[in-house]
This record gives C-alpha cells, sequence and structure tokens, in this order.
C-alpha cells in the first residue's frame, strides 16, 4: 500500500469511540499508528454516529456529500457497522444486502480499489454488563451470522476482514476492556483493534 496521506472511517459507536477520547478511539489510534510508521496523515474524517444501522449510514453518507461531497481518492476506509442492526433484531438476510450497498460505497471512496478498504467484525456486546439480563448465547449466535455475512462479501469484494470480536469477547474476563459505560469498549482495547488493521496494512 501507498503512504496513507487521507483515512475515511465509516461506522457506529464503536468508530466514533463512545465514552472515550477521540484520540483513544480506535480510528485515533490507528492514525498515531500510521504517523509513527511513515504514513503522514493529513486528512482524517470520520462519519459515525451512536446507534446507526446500515441504512442509516447510507442515509447519513448520502447527507454528507449535499454538504460537503467526500473525496473518492481515499488512501484508506475502514468500515464498522451491523452491531445495531442485530440489536433491533433484524434479518441477516436483511443486513447482508444493506451491507453490500455500504462496502460498494466504501470501496468508491478508496478509488475503486477494494485494497484500501478494511472491514472489521462487529464486537460482541453480548458479554458486556449492559447484556447481564440478555441471552448472551443468542447474541453471540447472531453476530457470528452477521459476521460471516461480512466475511464472505468482502472476500468477494477482494476487501481484507479485520476479526476484531475474539479481542472484545475477552471483556468477559476483564472488565478492564469496557468503559465506564459497562456497554462500550475501553480505549485499550481499541488500541488492540487499531494494531490489527495496521498490520494488515504492513508489507508482508
Amino acid at each position: 500500500m501507498n503512504r496513507i496521506r487521507k483515512y475515511l472511517a465509516l461506522g457506529d459507536s464503536y468508530t466514533i469511540g463512545e465514552a472515550v477520547r477521540t484520540e483513544e478511539s480506535f480510528p485515533g489510534q490507528l492514525v498515531a499508528l500510521l504517523q509513527a510508521n511513515d504514513h503522514p496523515v493529513e486528512q482524517w474524517r470520520v462519519i459515525a454516529k451512536t446507534g446507526w444501522t446500515t441504512d442509516e449510514l447510507i442515509q447519513a453518507i448520502d447527507e454528507a456529500e449535499k454538504i460537503d461531497p467526500i473525496a473518492c481518492d481515499q488512501d484508506l476506509v475502514t468500515l464498522l457497522i451491523g452491531v445495531n442492526n442485530q440489536y433491533r433484531g433484524r434479518p441477516v438476510t436483511e443486513f447482508a444486502s444493506s451491507f453490500q450497498e455500504v462496502l460498494n460505497r466504501a470501496i468508491g471512496y478508496a478509488g475503486n480499489l477494494p485494497d484500501r478498504v478494511r472491514v472489521l467484525s462487529i464486537p460482541d456486546w453480548g458479554v458486556t454488563p449492559f447484556a447481564a439480563d440478555r441471552n448472551r448465547t443468542e447474541i453471540a449466535e447472531q453476530i457470528d451470522a452477521y459476521n460471516e455475512q461480512k466475511r464472505s462479501r468482502c472476500a468477494q469484494a477482494g476487501v481484507s476482514y479485520i476479526y476484531i470480536t475474539d479481542l472484545t469477547r475477552e471483556a468477559s474476563n476483564n472488565p478492564a476492556l469496557i468503559t465506564t459505560d459497562g456497554l462500550h469498549p475501553a480505549g485499550i482495547d481499541y488500541l488492540r483493534w487499531a494494531k490489527r488493521v495496521w498490520s494488515s496494512l504492513k508489507p508482508s
């Protein structure tokens, strides 16, 4: 991959880093890793909001385009979306269709170069204190099904799929990985996600 100067992060609360500082979010820590490794990131933009589903992200992208068109020559685009589709009980087939649309948009912003896109798997919120009264096994199974759709569609598109769900499941035995809101990851977990993305970008 060429030197990264422009970076676009698309997603939901896991992208903005709900309950942590911007620099502790995974995009913020990824930028720090890139800059420390000779990638002169000059512009990075986040289009994400807590609670967004795939269709709400698409709608937000459309609205953003009307105000300030998004450059279609991004050196890196990350996409992490889907947990709110699962939380609202939407069928996997419905998610798969809308995810494909947002994945296509991400590739377009990367100059139609799939190797510039990184898709992160959906974290398992079922292990958090927030889910104490929920069916955690069912949540895990649904998230696995959603993630399989993401993995499969990324493989078809030639996009790198970064699996971080295993890291989030460690929170069941390590409360330090969760913020004080009892739901979202702490900065130390986001750093591990950022490192996995960075590892996928390093020359082999």
